[in-house]
């Protein structure tokens, strides 16, 4: 794979939460963090806040269907840590890359996610239990930190 390729940013961390109002009065109210956009995203069946933090985010995702990943999670796990989400830039090249090696995807193909962003899930089998996202930024390297 390119060397260009394999760099990666944390973009955010997922939490599923049952009620996303409430969970605001905790991460919004109590810690003060700011809270930059509230999303459905019709294909996930799911509502989403962003919250900055440092150089990343806290999503907040409350299922709006029952039936949703998130909403089955919560069924299944309760809340909690859903995902980490790796900004990639050519999501397209990372998921081909992965795809030869033998590594399980949910996402074959990348689809539109919140915030307009390009993502793909990676398979928890393939990835000692953790739920990864991969997500595509327009302006990849000025997102990164200047060493």
């Amino acid at each position: 794979m390119n060397e260009e390729v394999k760099k990666y940013k944390i973009d955010h961390i997922a939490i599923a939460v049952k009620d996303l109002d409430e969970s605001l009065k905790f991460y919004r109210d109590i810690l003060g963090l700011k809270l930059e956009s509230i999303e459905i995203v019709k294909d996930q069946k799911v509502k989403t806040a962003f919250l900055p933090i440092g150089d990343t985010h806290i999503e907040l995702l409350q299922a709006i269907e029952p039936d949703s990943p998130v909403g089955k999670f919560i069924e299944k796990k309760g809340e909690g840590i859903h995902h980490i989400a790796f900004k990639v830039e050519n999501i397209e090249e990372h998921l081909n890359n992965l795809e030869e090696n033998d590594v399980k995807l949910i996402d074959k193909k990348a689809k539109i996610g919140a915030k307009n962003k390009k993502i793909a899930f990676i398979h928890p089998k393939s990835t000692s239990g953790v739920l990864l996202e991969l997500c595509e930024e327009d302006d990849f390297e000025a997102s990164l930190p200047i060493l």
